[in-house]
């Protein structure tokens, strides 16, 4: 007989309690215990990653896994039920659920963590066709244009499940329905059809509605009431640590061509959005030949995108919270911003070679992503964050991209990597299957992997101090920019993206700058963006005393100009941000943190050549290098002449 251990809900309470308390007492202990923590960091800052669940499932296989997870520095893990399993384990069966159990118990007995994933497979909110076949209408749906010919009249219902949304006259002269419709789009599902024949095709269940508030509540009794009704004693314990979301998706993948994003209950909440009825406007969603359609359009979608923030992550997010764990993942768009406010661990994804060295890692709507994210968590108030990183990086990746891509991410203030996979099986087409295994079934499992994690899980740590940063950069939060990050980066100026919403709502300007969640902006940087502004927002008192005080900078395309201008901001008086000079310095990439009364300088070498840098304005006391992969510290006998490897991470840490 299993016996499990129980501690009752008000018990539990004083228990949490206590070991909150234990540990504001181990963070106040001050630097010297800093070093013996770095040694030894939290095992919840370890790498998590993706463990992908794609052939028959066996408990003492699921064991041997865990434990050689754990003996290669892995303490965590993301239970990622794949394609290939067999029709037995399918989505939310017993079968699947079972070995759940196995792994939660294994996972608790060994003082590890576990994320579990809401989708089979993904994207997100649609529990692998459930939600559609609990109704048809549950199924993803959207919007469609349908051009009448002369004298013909608009059907109520011309198809099954259509609905007569309106009819316009168009300023060509044109007469177009617009009918609410299924989307016709689907989710990667969990089995193969015809696996045997070498050629496997897989099978696609239906998408959910994400914009339906009764969809989307169907889906979370499906998937988050059932998990809880399953796993209530490993939330309570602390084994579940959060529930992933995976960049879910209005229409769902491969819609019908024409099919727009909304549904008759969105469309009335858009206009509620906007303060303007839209519906007589829906016609420029197709076409939006004039600058005001261009604009209306505009206005669609960011509103769209909030009625999925309100319908979708604000349900789920309020879920975790009542139920004591986190939301993690991440939205579907790497430069959005907006979405990551719900979230208790803000998260972003970087697959498909969206970044490598060079260009890409510094310039494009995806070099935005690490950021955006390490910049939600610090708005608003969360302390941790986290990057799914690797995902179809081909076979072709190597051991140096790996530590390049972490480091990447780690030095732009992420602390949670989630690599992209561990498969559990790699038997026929599940090798080929958004490749590369970059765990146990890698090349450097064996061969450098543990000290790849225990460097991960120790910057990780780092990274949940206190950052020191005084660049903002504003955005509308759908869409954050890049171009003015570039020459932030390369002049080791660290900067936070800004949601000018939340500027507004929750920030205050006097002379010093712009402070938000207790962060001072010296330079507060403002991108172009027309009519994405909100409504008063440059005539704002927060906007009118930042430009009286100089503290605003419009962000123009004379790179040098603007990286001098807001150094100048940062550097004037009492600052505290370190200063960089020297031979390839632009390479460098510096992030600072306060952690247990230590200063902390990362300094990450980006590129493929050497630099020689020196460093000045760093604060008093005893200077270490540490080592992340060892854990060990050395004394810093000098700032001067500091050279570089590429693509080499050093981190000095000063000891008042």
């Amino acid at each position: 007989m299993n016996h499990r251990f129980f501690i009752p809900a008000g018990l539990w309470a004083i228990v949490l309690l206590l070991c909150g308390a234990l540990l504001q007492a181990e963070e106040t202990n001050g630097p010297e215990d800093f070093f013996s923590r770095f040694q030894n960091p939290p095992r919840d800052c370890s790498v998590m990653p993706f463990w992908f669940w794609n052939d028959v499932l066996d408990d003492a296989e699921i064991r041997r896994q865990i434990a050689d997870f754990e003996a290669h520095g892995v303490y965590g893990f993301v239970i990622h039920p794949r394609i290939g399993l067999p029709q037995d384990s399918g989505w939310m069966s017993p079968r699947l659920l079972e070995a759940m159990r196995v792994a939660l118990e294994e996972a608790r007995s060994r003082k590890m963590y576990v994320i579990l994933y809401d989708e089979g497979m993904y994207p997100s909110g649609s529990s692998a066709g459930q939600v559609a076949e609990k109704n048809p209408r549950f199924a993803a749906r959207g919007l469609f244009q349908v051009e009448l010919k002369e004298g013909e009249e608009a059907q109520e219902h011309p198809q099954e499940l259509w609905d007569l949304i309106t009819v316009l006259d168009r300023p060509d002269g044109k007469r177009v329905a617009i009918y609410e419709r299924p989307s016709g789009g689907v989710i990667r599902g969990l089995h193969y059809i015809n696996e045997e024949s070498g050629r496997p095709q897989e099978f696609l269940p239906k998408a959910g509605d994400i914009l339906s508030p009764e969809a989307v509540a169907c889906f979370m009794e499906l998937v988050y009431d059932r998990y809880y009704a399953e796993f209530a004693e490993f939330f309570q314990d602390g084994t579940v640590m959060a529930i992933f979301t995976d960049e879910p998706s209005e229409l769902g993948r491969g819609a019908q061509r024409g099919v727009v994003p909304g549904n008759a209950r969105a469309l009335k909440r858009v206009s509620e959005l906007l303060g303007y009825d839209f519906t007589p406007y829906l016609a420029d969603l197709w076409d939006a030949k004039t600058p005001e359609a261009q604009k209306r359009r505009r206005d669609y979608f960011r509103a769209v995108h909030q009625v999925l923030i309100e319908t979708y992550y604000e349900k789920l997010s309020a879920w975790c919270k009542a139920h004591g764990i986190a939301l993690c993942g991440h939205p579907a768009n790497s430069n959005d911003l907006a979405s990551e406010r719900v979230f208790q661990i803000p998260g972003q994804d970087i697959v498909w070679r969206y970044v490598e060295p060079g260009d890409k890692a510094i310039s494009g709507e995806h070099s935005t992503n690490a950021k955006a994210a390490s910049s939600a968590m610090t708005n608003f108030g969360r302390t941790r964050n986290l990057n799914e990183l690797y995902g179809a990086y081909g076979h072709n990746l190597t051991f140096e991209e790996v530590k390049w891509l972490a480091n990447w991410v780690l030095i732009r203030g992420q602390n949670l990597l989630v690599p992209h996979a561990f498969y559990y099986s790699v038997r026929g087409p599940r090798l080929e299957e958004r490749p590369p295994d970059v765990g146990p079934n890698s090349a450097w499992w064996n061969d450098g992997f543990r000290e790849y994690a225990d460097a991960c899980r120790r910057i990780s740590w780092l990274n949940t101090g206190t950052p020191v940063i005084h660049v903002a950069v504003l955005t509308d939060g759908v869409a954050v920019p890049d171009a003015p990050c570039r020459p932030l980066f390369e002049n080791q100026l660290d900067f936070n993206y800004v949601q000018m919403e939340q500027a507004l709502a929750d920030g205050y300007a006097d002379a010093e700058g712009l402070h938000l969640a207790g962060q001072t902006y010296k330079a507060v940087v403002l991108p172009c963006m027309g009519d994405r502004e909100p409504q008063g927002f440059r005539e704002s008192k927060m906007m009118k005393t930042l430009e009286a005080s100089g503290r605003l900078m419009s962000w123009t395309w004379n790179a040098n100009a603007f990286a001098e201008k807001a150094a100048q901001l940062v550097h004037d008086g009492n600052s505290d941000v370190v200063r960089v000079s020297g031979t390839n310095a632009s390479a460098i990439r510096l992030r600072q943190e306060r952690l247990m009364g230590v200063e902390c300088v990362l300094l990450f070498n980006e590129k493929d050549q050497p630099a020689e840098i020196t460093l000045a304005n760093l604060p008093a006391g005893k200077r270490f290098w540490l080592d992340a992969a060892t854990g060990e510290k050395t004394p810093c006998e000098s700032v001067e002449k500091i050279t570089f490897g590429k693509f080499e991470m050093k981190i000095l840490a000063v000891k008042p």
